[in-house]
């Protein structure tokens, strides 16, 4: 597989950070990043990618809900996602990496990238078929509250169109302690999951299925 790497954010880039220090330091060997896209013109990770050198573009839906307005939100993503498609593939990458990309990708997006061969990661804070979506870390603490649970955990996996319920490639369990608050156990998951991101990337370029630790 090239070890040519694009990431998609949308806010601070702490996960893309760990990437570039891991691409420079040859954690990951051999491995460029050769495009960061954010859907938030105003995400750090862009700032963090500017500094590395690294060629970054914003893709944003508003464009295309003002450009497209009166037709459903559902086409107009499509048609969105298409051309984010295309902006990917225009670098060759030959892996994409999802860190903290807050959209849901559709299969105009996840087709064409499929057919030039590239397959994507997306690391999401909680056990696979857990929590899946948005606010998983809070909803985790929830249900420890409540009894419920008593781990919660990081994983990478594969993107397909059900949200975060791609084939796992890379899990990590994560005990919950009481007395802790959110964010506590918010602050151990991020980093944890600066480690996760790393090996999970070089998991999936180097073709090992699947750790659950």
């Amino acid at each position: 597989m090239s070890r040519r790497i694009s990431v998609l954010i949308s806010g601070n880039g702490t996960n893309l950070q760990a990437l570039i220090d891991a691409c420079a330091r040859s954690t990951i060997p051999d491995a460029t990043i050769v495009h960061v896209i954010s859907n938030r013109k105003d995400a750090y990770g862009l700032k963090r990618a500017d500094n590395a050198g690294i060629p970054t573009s914003y893709h944003n839906l508003l464009k295309y809900k003002k450009q497209y307005q009166g037709r459903d939100i559902e086409s107009i993503r499509e048609i969105y996602d298409k051309d984010l498609a295309d902006l990917v593939l225009q670098h060759d990458p030959g892996l994409v990496v999802c860190a903290g990309f807050m959209h849901v990708l559709a299969n105009t997006f996840l087709n064409l990238l499929q057919d030039a061969g590239v397959p994507i990661i997306n690391l999401h804070p909680a056990l696979p078929g857990q929590f899946n979506g948005v606010n998983a870390i809070a909803r985790a603490y929830q249900a420890f509250q409540r009894q419920e649970i008593a781990k919660t955990g990081i994983m990478i996996h594969y993107v397909i169109s059900e949200v975060d319920m791609g084939e796992p490639l890379l899990v990590k369990d994560i005990e919950l302690r009481v007395g802790e608050s959110l964010v506590q156990l918010e602050e151990r998951i991020h980093t944890l999951e600066w480690l996760t991101i790393v090996e999970g990337t070089l998991m999936a370029l180097e073709g090992i299925h699947s750790k659950h630790f």
